[in-house]
């Protein structure tokens, strides 16, 4: 490997070479300037550098030593004019490892000195290894305490089998046991944050049922309770999802779900009437459709083939609350109600036959059943109060049914381990 003589720029350095520096030059060390040190040294990868300093340590030297914060990547010695003690401090700090007196420097003297920077080099890099080796370890601790705590939290199981269920993920997919348990934090994340996602589209459908709702006096006490219930629960998603480190997509896509919501926001905050429940649908829409392309963005970002599921069984959720809301609308569409029938059994049956199940999840589909049944019931049944006092009650069973299931996916093991 090549060896470097730094030599200071031609105004400074008014002192001819040292006889020693001169056999240096004669037998291997290439000589640079203090300006060109680093491109040099990211170029060829010297063994050594050898700093030649008859005078002040010039400003380009200093600038070149910086560039490696302390942590230069070989050894390097330094032969100049007597130094006071601050200039050995500072030196020291910018990673110079040995140093030399330039009136007594001989072919011995710079073996001597060369030997002694290289020796120090190499105990630096030991030294580091040993740290960051550590810290490696400490830090895979933390993930893997962490990563314990959900897997007990979500899975109601002890500290044990928790360790055991990382372990074994760790050994079937050859990684580190650190590896596996960030990977189940950050599945969690964004199980978590797909499901908080698909709870906007819900909520923008329901505040458009809800507004209809107590327009057509059905259970107008409860309308406004989940009104304010609703609109809280949107701004607190926003937030935590503004909180999360997103990529640029998703961070774009939640952009633009707040500003559908501003508008939605603005459009409730008027007084009720039947003329303005279209305009307050229209932006609905627009939320639901940012809510969807951002619930997207998030799925992919996670990049994880399980997260699909929770993701079919949030939407659930916005179909009961859609289908309710056109039902309950001045001039029901009928091609957009069969539309969302279709899709709601659609993804029921999708859900019953997937692989991804407990008993838990078996039983709170059944129920999901009886209820879409009952909903069904109320769309036949609209022009009775009875029809649709039922059909508010079947889509709220419905909402409540599916958040159960969608925080089982969430916290399931084949999801959290993906």
């Amino acid at each position: 490997m090549t060896r470097f003589l730094v030599v200071p720029p031609p105004e400074s350095a008014s002192h001819a070479l040292p006889a020693a520096l001169d056999l240096a030059l004669a037998h291997g060390f290439v000589a640079v300037a203090c300006g060109d040190l680093v491109r040099q040294i990211e170029a060829s990868a010297p063994r050594q550098v050898l700093i030649w300093l008859p005078g002040l340590v010039p400003e380009p030297l200093l600038d070149a030593l910086r560039a490696w914060s302390g942590l230069p990547p070989c050894a390097i010695g330094l032969v100049s004019a007597p130094l006071d003690d601050a200039a050995h401090a500072q030196l020291v700090a910018l990673g110079v490892h040995a140093w030399a007196p330039a009136d007594r420097i001989d072919a011995p003297a710079l073996a001597a000195l060369n030997a002694r920077a290289d020796a120090r080099w190499q105990r630096e890099v030991a030294l580091r290894s040993e740290l960051e080796a550590l810290r490696t370890r400490l830090d895979e601790r933390k993930w893997v305490d962490r990563a314990k705590g959900l897997l007990m939290s979500a899975r109601g199981i002890g500290e044990d089998e928790a360790f055991g269920l990382l372990r074994g993920a760790a050994m079937h997919a050859n990684l580190r046991l650190g590896e596996v348990s960030r990977s189940v934090l950050e599945a969690a994340q964004w199980a978590d944050a797909i499901n908080r996602a698909g709870q906007l589209r819900m909520l923008s459908q329901r505040l458009v049922r809800v507004a209809a709702q107590a327009l057509a006096g059905i259970d107008v006490r409860r309308a406004r309770v989940l009104r304010t219930q609703s609109t809280e629960r949107v701004k607190h998603n926003l937030d935590h999802l503004a909180a999360l480190a997103l990529g640029a997509p998703a961070t774009a896509a939640l952009d633009r779900v707040r500003g559908a919501w501003q508008e939605l926001e603005t459009a409730l905050a008027a007084r009720p009437a039947a003329t303005a429940l279209d305009a307050i649908d229209a932006r609905a829409e627009a939320l639901l459709r940012a809510a969807e392309a951002l619930t997207e963005a998030l799925e992919a970002s996670g990049a994880r083939r399980a997260l699909r599921i929770v993701n079919l069984c949030g939407r659930q959720r916005m179909r009961a609350q859609r289908l309710a809301k056109e039902a309950l609308l001045a001039a029901p569409s009928q091609d957009r109600m069969a539309t969302t029938m279709d899709e709601f059994e659609a993804a029921l049956r999708e859900l019953e036959a997937a692989p991804l199940s407990s008993p838990e999840i078996r039983a709170a589909l059944a129920v999901a059943r009886d209820e879409w049944l009952h909903l069904l019931g109320g769309v036949r049944a609209l022009d009775s109060a009875e029809g649709r006092a039922s059909l508010v009650r079947a889509s709220d069973a419905l909402v409540d049914t599916f958040e159960q299931l969608t925080a089982a996916y969430e916290h399931s093991l084949q999801v959290i381990m993906s």
